[in-house]
């Protein structure tokens, strides 16, 4: 029987050849398993984290996995195999990294997005792409240059979730302008992080009055696109499992098609022989620093930080920032709020160590990853979102005249909890 890689392989390829059904009609059920031909053609089916096969391990190995999750996701079923719980599972990947037997594997939803986007017939098809992207498909692929790459594949076009990063450092900064007014007075944040905010409503629910009402970039990108264009596919394009789960919340569906990893796109890339290193420039650049630098831990901080000096430069009380990136540390950070052991009032939480750029499906090390974002940061045009006509003109299109009037009228940048 073939394994999980090999029939993904063959079967992203018959996909990309336009052969899918004639590859699963050929095909014995002695050549392939059928549940993990399901997984990948109907991901959404399925947890965000998939068991290739039947357990090996003992009742008290398979105990101690289903300790690993810090969000009670794994539980024992009765034929002796651990289970996924789809409604606690947030995709934070501790569980694949830990399982011995590596009978576990994250959500692959490549196969349904390259038909949704072979079968568009005429609709918009967007690649939002995640800030973490810079150097993740070499270092001499720039952004022009990814964005023709992802042209080769079907994609209309390509837009850097940075600026709706922009848009969301706006609001989290009018947000504790409006809120913070006396010592005791704190915000969580962030809103790009759904390990964060599941860590939050799942195991801190008390504090959920201090997390804005924000979505997160990604869902601000999708529904935003969605606005000025009804009929579009949008799909987008990360370092992170985590978001794969969070485009299934339920209010938050329709924002975001599909989410593909960059590993995902670079499995695609290699199977239709596309170097990105050698396309054309296509450069088109909107995003400012603060929203480029979300995609490494205090990044959130400092952006809101400088935009809201911005805003209110003169303001009695501060913005005192704490960050923290891992989930031990996030944990570790909370307590210290919930003890009263820190005198921050801005507490910036990542799941992953080093903030996305060390998520699960970065294919660089986090460490060059951080530099790469530093350097994106460094190269803006415009310091913050207040500076960056971009974020101005794209509010005016999508019906918001100020920026003050951002939490009035932006249904679209708020999520209800």
């Amino acid at each position: 029987m073939k394994t999980f890689y090999e029939l993904y392989q063959e079967l992203l390829s018959a996909t990309l050849n336009g052969t899918a059904t004639d590859f699963i009609a050929n095909n014995t059920l002695e050549e392939y398993d059928s549940h993990q031909l399901n997984c990948l053609l109907n991901p959404t089916k399925h947890p965000v984290v998939w068991r290739l096969g039947e357990c090996s391990c003992s009742e008290a190995e398979q105990s101690t996995c289903a300790n690993k999750c810090p969000f009670g996701a794994i539980g024992l079923g009765q034929n002796g195999n651990i289970q996924i719980d789809e409604q606690q599972c947030v995709g934070c990947s501790f569980c694949i990294d830990e399982c011995r037997a590596k009978n576990l594997v994250s959500s692959k939803d490549i196969i349904p997005a390259l038909e949704a986007i072979r079968s568009s017939n005429g609709r918009l098809v967007y690649a939002l792409v995640a800030p973490a992207f810079l150097g993740q498909f070499s270092n001499e692929v720039t952004p022009g240059k990814l964005r023709s790459a992802l042209k080769q594949i079907g994609f209309d076009g390509m837009v850097e979730v940075a600026l709706f990063a922009d848009i969301l450092t706006l609001k989290e900064a009018l947000e504790f302008d409006e809120k913070i007014h006396n010592e005791s007075d704190y915000q969580l944040t962030s809103c790009c992080c759904p390990m964060w905010i599941a860590m939050i409503r799942k195991i801190y629910n008390e504090l959920m009055p201090h997390v804005p009402a924000s979505v997160s970039p990604m869902v601000a990108t999708g529904r935003a696109i969605k606005v000025l264009h009804p009929d579009a596919l949008t799909i987008f394009i990360g370092p992170c499992v985590a978001k794969k789960a969070e485009a299934r919340e339920k209010d938050l569906l329709g924002a975001v098609d599909y989410v593909l990893t960059f590993q995902e796109i670079n499995d695609i890339f290699q199977a239709m022989e596309i170097d990105p290193s050698q396309m054309k420039e296509s450069e088109r650049d909107h995003s400012s620093r603060a929203g480029r630098i979300y995609a490494r831990a205090g990044g959130v901080s400092e952006a809101v930080t400088s935009a809201l000096e911005r805003l209110n430069p003169h303001r009695e009380i501060s913005i005192r920032t704490q960050t923290a990136d891992g989930v031990p540390a996030c944990k570790s950070m909370i307590n210290d709020l919930l003890s009263g052991k820190t005198t921050a009032n801005f507490f910036e939480g990542m799941g992953c160590v080093g903030g996305c750029v060390g998520g699960p499906k970065a294919i660089i090390p986090k460490e060059q990853g951080r530099v790469n974002v530093d350097e994106y940061g460094s190269t803006a045009t415009y310091p913050t979102p207040i500076d960056n006509p971009f974020v101005i003109e794209l509010l005016h299109r999508l019906g918001i005249d100020t920026i003050e009037s951002l939490l009035e009228k932006s249904d679209i940048f708020t999520r209800t909890f």
